[in-house]
C-alpha cells in the first residue's frame, strides 16, 4: 500500500511541477553556465579561425553522442531500465545498467580508435570549405583526436543520468551538465591568465572537455551509490533488456537527432564561409537556453509519466499530460521566440562582444539567432512529442518526422545559400524543426487523438496575442533605452539588453492575465506553494 500511495503522490500534477520545478531550476543553472562557457570561448578565440576549427572537432564526438548517447541511449534505455526495475525489481535494473556500461565501454572504444584513424576524412566530409585556410583543416584534424574519448564519458554520464530519472531521482542527472560547464570556466579562466597564443589556447580547451565529461559522470555516482547501485563489469550483450534498449535506438537514433543531423548539413555549408561555423554556433547556444531550460526539462519529466501511462494503458492520462506539457512549452516559448527576433544585437553584445569577439560578430550572429528564433517553439515541442511515441511503442514516427525534417533542411540549404549565406543555414535548421514537430502532432492527433481538446487552440492564440503586446512594447522599450544610453560600454550594454526584457516580461504577463492564461496561475501557484 505504501508503494501505491508513494507512487501516486509522484504522478499527482503538484509533484510533476514540483519536480518540473527543481529540474528547470537546475537546468537553467547549467545553461546560464553554458553561456558563461561560450563567453569566456569567445572573449578568448572570437570567431577566428582558430574558434571554427575548435567547433568542427568537437562536433563530431558532439553529433555522436547526441545521436548515440543523450539521444537515443537516453530515450531507449530509461523506459527499459523502469520496465525491469517494475517487473523484477530494482537490483535486476541495476544489473542491466551495469551490462549496458560494460557494452558501452568496449564498443565505443572500438569507435574512438576508428575516429582517431579516420579522423581526416570525417572531417574533409563535415567541413570540406576548411581547405580554402592554409593550415585550418590539419589544426581541426588533430582537435578532433584530442576530444573523441569525450565521447564514451559523456555516454556513461548520459546511463547514470538515465538511471536516476527512472527512479525519479532527479536532482544529480540536473547538476552533471552543470559540472561540465564549471570546469570548462575555470579551465578557460586558467588559460586566459597564462596569456597563450591561440592555438595553445584551443588545444588547451579541447584538453577541458575531456576534464568536463569526466566530472560530469563522476558528480552522478554519489546518487547512484546511495541508491544501492555498484557497478560489476559484466559482458551480457544477449541480455533481453540490452535487446530491447537496441531495438529501440535504431529509429531513435534519427528520431530524436534532427537538429544534430541538420548541425552535420549545416557545417558542410557553413565551412565554406568564414567565421559562420562560430557565428552559428554561438546564435545556437543563445537558442538552447530556452530550449533546453523548457524543453528539456518538460520532456525529462513528462518521459516518465508518459512511459507510465501507456503502460498502463491510461490513454486519457496520456494525453492530458501531452496537453499539459503542450500548452506550458507554448506559453513560454512563444513570447521567448518574439523577444530573441526583437533583441538579437542587444543579447549578443552584452553576452559575446569582448576579447577578440568583434562588432561585426555580434551583427552576425544576431542575424543567425532571428533565424533561429523561428523554429523555437517546434524544438522544444519535440522534446516531449517525441518521447510521447516512444512510450506508445511507436518509435518509426519520430523517425518520419525527422528525416523530412532534414530532407527539408538539405532543399532549403541547396536552393537559398548562394543567395543568403549562412544566413540560409539557420532557416533551414528553423523550419526543418517546424516541420518535425508538425509531423508528430499530425500522426499523434491521427493514432491516438485529444491534443485538440480542453482549449488547446484557442490558449494559443490568446499566448500569440499576448506574445504581440509584448513585443510591441519591447521594440519601444529598446529603442528608447539605446537612445538613451547609447551601445557602448558594459552599464549600457546591460541595460540595454535586460530593460526591454523586463519590460516584456511585465507586458506579457499583464496581457496574459487579461487574456486568462491559466498557465499564470500554475505558476504564481507553484512559487506560492514552495515559498
Amino acid at each position: 500500500m505504501s508503494a501505491q500511495v508513494n507512487e501516486t503522490a509522484a504522478d499527482s500534477p503538484r509533484s510533476s511541477l514540483r519536480s518540473a520545478g527543481l529540474v528547470s531550476g537546475l537546468i537553467l543553472v547549467s545553461r546560464l553556465l553554458g553561456v558563461v562557457r561560450e563567453q569566456v570561448f569567445a572573449t578568448l578565440l572570437g570567431a577566428s579561425p582558430h574558434a571554427d576549427a575548435f567547433q568542427i572537432g568537437f562536433r563530431i564526438p558532439n553529433l555522436l553522442r547526441d545521436l548515440f548517447a543523450e539521444g537515443a541511449l537516453s530515450a531507449a534505455f530509461v523506459p527499459t531500465y523502469a520496465k525491469v526495475s517494475r517487473e523484477a525489481g530494482r537490483e535486476a535494473a541495476q544489473r542491466l545498467a551495469s551490462r549496458v556500461l560494460t557494452l558501452l565501454a568496449v564498443v565505443l572504444a572500438g569507435v574512438v580508435v576508428v575516429g582517431i584513424l579516420f579522423a581526416g576524412p570525417l572531417v574533409d566530409r563535415l567541413a570540406p570549405g576548411f581547405d580554402d585556410v592554409p593550415g585550418k583543416r590539419d589544426l581541426t584534424v588533430f582537435l578532433t583526436r584530442v576530444m573523441l574519448p569525450f565521447l564514451p564519458l559523456v555516454s556513461f554520464a548520459a546511463v547514470a543520468m538515465g538511471m536516476l530519472n527512472a527512479e525519479e531521482r532527479y536532482g544529480a542527472p540536473a547538476i552533471a551538465p552543470a559540472m561540465f560547464n564549471v570546469v570548462a570556466i575555470a579551465w578557460g579562466a586558467g588559460l586566459w591568465a597564462l596569456g597563450m597564443s591561440p592555438t595553445q589556447v584551443v588545444v588547451g580547451w579541447a584538453i577541458g572537455v575531456l576534464l568536463g565529461g569526466i566530472a560530469q559522470f563522476v558528480v552522478q555516482v554519489p546518487a547512484l551509490r546511495k541508491q544501492g547501485w555498484r557497478f560489476r563489469p559484466e559482458w551480457a550483450p544477449s541480455d533481453p533488456g540490452i535487446g530491447q534498449i537496441l531495438r529501440l535506438m535504431g529509429p531513435a537514433t534519427v528520431g530524436l537527432a534532427a537538429v544534430q543531423v541538420n548541425v552535420f548539413v549545416n557545417s558542410i555549408f557553413a565551412s565554406h564561409e568564414e567565421g559562420a561555423v562560430s557565428w552559428l554556433l554561438y546564435a545556437f547556444r543563445i537558442l538552447y537556453l530556452p530550449i533546453g531550460l523548457f524543453g528539456v526539462a518538460a520532456g525529462t519529466i513528462a518521459t516518465t509519466g508518459l512511459a507510465r501511462r501507456a503502460a498502463a494503458g491510461d490513454m486519457d492520462g496520456l494525453r492530458q499530460t501531452l496537453r499539459d506539457a503542450l500548452r506550458m512549452l507554448a506559453f513560454l516559448t512563444i513570447p521567448a521566440t518574439v523577444g530573441l527576433m526583437i533583441l538579437g544585437v542587444p543579447v549578443v553584445r552584452l553576452l559575446y562582444e569582448h576579447g577578440r569577439f568583434t562588432a561585426e560578430d555580434t551583427r552576425q550572429t544576431a542575424a543567425a539567432l532571428a533565424i533561429y528564433s523561428l523554429g523555437l517553439v517546434a524544438y522544444a515541442a519535440v522534446k516531449v512529442l517525441a518521447p510521447a511515441f516512444y512510450a506508445l511503442g511507436r518509435p518509426g514516427i519520430p523517425l518520419v518526422g525527422s528525416v523530412l525534417s532534414v530532407a527539408t533542411n538539405l532543399i532549403l540549404n541547396l536552393a537559398l545559400y548562394e543567395r543568403m549565406g549562412f544566413r540560409s543555414v539557420a532557416l533551414g535548421t528553423s523550419l526543418g524543426a517546424v516541420v518535425n514537430g508538425v509531423v508528430l502532432v499530425a500522426f499523434f492527433e491521427r493514432s491516438v487523438g485529444g491534443l485538440g481538446r480542453e482549449g488547446l487552440l484557442g490558449a494559443l492564440g490568446r499566448m500569440a496575442l499576448a506574445a504581440a503586446v509584448m513585443g510591441a512594447v519591447v521594440w519601444e522599450s529598446s529603442r528608447g533605452l539605446e537612445q538613451a544610453f547609447g551601445a557602448l560600454g558594459l552599464k549600457a550594454q546591460f541595460v540595454g539588453a535586460f530593460g526591454p526584457i523586463l519590460a516584456g516580461l511585465a507586458a506579457y504577463l499583464l496581457a496574459g492575465l487579461v487574456l486568462r492564461l491559466g498557465e499564470i496561475r500554475q505558476i504564481a501557484g507553484a512559487i506560492r506553494r514552495r515559498r
